[in-house]
């Protein structure tokens, strides 16, 4: 693998550890500002709303510059965001600054797969996204913690600093170390937005919603559903997460490894476990081993299929492929956010704090479904393109060159359908 990949991946690094660190300090912040732990929920739900927004308005800017120098101004938004956020005086400013960082997570992310898929030979894109990614999984085990206690002990204050300088890292290495692509010719924002009349796309975008939508249905509410049910102490929670961080790694690089040579079967199977296992935790959460196992199962099976849906992306997008690569990362956020709006419904409604496990379970079933929808859908594409290219007539053998034109346009066609 490149060592380019290497930069995009400390990037990534970065951009997780902002993403999920502040969960661990939300009551330091909301004790600083004098505001409740409501109110400072906020600053999830605003980094999330972000990224949704961000990916496609960045992207969509970016289309203007290199993808090498449209990636170092994203870490450049995102150094800026945590300072603001680090620096601010009310709570207010504080928002804004985790809207700013929120700004460049979508693109950099979408950006960086297709970067990454064009680094390496063919078979082996998805791992190379999957590389990248692993700087995100990564800051679960190892940034989230450290930023929590550095947070914890010496303020929260200095957490956002730190991963400011992680962002000038990631900055310094993009530089470094990405090679200079030259700006694709020819492409339009119609041009990318035309990706989005492809069916295929669409169905991968809302498989990436269903299916990690129910990895979060059950670990946003991971400690209530430990401490109450399970009987672990609060303290215990942090091991459990990174536990559940390094399921992301395993099941990450995995998915990477498997995605590049039996794409859909990967889906199919992770998707598939991934229901049965969410559905088995409202029964192994009364138990404390069975328990931790779970939530790292959960971990491996729910990244397993981010590297595979990823690719589909690009692959299904294939020519206009930036716009809708930063728009699917767009939608593990929004799936993010459904699923802990829905977990809540069933907790509010007293169905108990496992009761997030079986909506999770039913959003990735549901994903499944659409992935065998998906895997149907292209079969019955190419199985048409080969009918339609057995039925175009050979050309005469006194015909010129031009009589082959119509064959060349049915195996295009069944080209472009594979």
């Amino acid at each position: 693998m490149p060592l380019a990949l290497l930069a995009l991946a400390i990037g990534a690094f970065g951009i997780g550890t902002t993403e999920f660190v502040i969960m661990g300090l939300l009551p330091d912040v909301a004790a600083d500002f004098h505001v409740s732990i409501p109110t400072a929920g906020f600053l999830v739900t605003g980094y999330a709303l972000g990224v949704v927004l961000g990916a496609p308005l960045m992207t969509i800017l970016g289309t203007k510059v290199t993808r090498k120098r449209m990636l170092m101004l994203l870490m450049g938004l995102f150094i800026v965001g945590n300072v603001v956020s680090a620096l601010a005086p009310v709570f207010g400013v504080m928002l804004a600054g985790r809207v700013i960082a929120s700004l460049a997570h979508g693109a950099f992310f979408g950006i960086g797969s297709v970067v990454a898929a064009g680094l390496v030979a063919p078979e082996k894109k998805a791992g190379a996204i999957a590389m990248m990614f692993t700087g995100l999984t990564v800051a679960n085990v190892v940034g989230v913690p450290l930023g929590t206690f550095i947070g914890q002990n010496l303020g929260w204050r200095v957490t956002f600093f730190v991963v400011a300088g992680l962002g000038v890292l990631g900055l310094l290495g993009v530089a470094k170390l990405v090679p200079e692509q030259p700006k694709p010719h020819g492409v339009r924002i119609r041009h990318e937005l035309a990706a989005f009349r492809n069916v295929q796309v669409l169905l991968a975008m809302a498989m990436t919603v269903l299916g990690f939508g129910g990895v979060f249905a059950a670990i946003t509410y991971i400690t209530p559903m430990m401490t109450e049910t399970a009987g672990y102490a609060t303290s215990s929670v942090t091991w459990l997460l990174v536990l559940f961080g390094l399921g992301m790694v395993g099941g990450n690089l995995l998915g990477g490894r498997f995605a590049d040579r039996h794409l859909m079967p990967m889906l199919y199977v992770s998707l598939g476990a991934l229901a049965v296992v969410l559905a088995l935790f409202t029964l192994t959460a009364h138990n404390k081993i069975a328990a931790a196992v779970t939530i790292a199962l959960i971990g491996a099976l729910g990244f397993a299929t981010v590297p595979p849906l990823q690719k589909r992306v690009l692959d299904q997008a294939a020519g206009a492929p930036t716009l809708a690569s930063a728009v699917n990362i767009g939608a593990f956020n929004l799936g993010n956010a459904l699923s802990a709006w829905l977990g809540g419904i069933v907790i509010a409604a007293g169905f108990g704090y496992t009761a997030p496990n079986w909506v999770g379970a039913v959003l990735a079933g549901a994903a499944l479904v659409l992935a065998v929808l998906s895997g149907a859908l292209e079969r019955r594409t190419v199985s048409h393109g080969r009918l339609v290219s057995a039925h175009v007539p050979e050309p005469d053998a006194g015909a010129d060159a031009g009589s082959g034109s119509d064959e060349s346009v049915a195996a295009a066609a069944v080209s472009t359908d594979r």
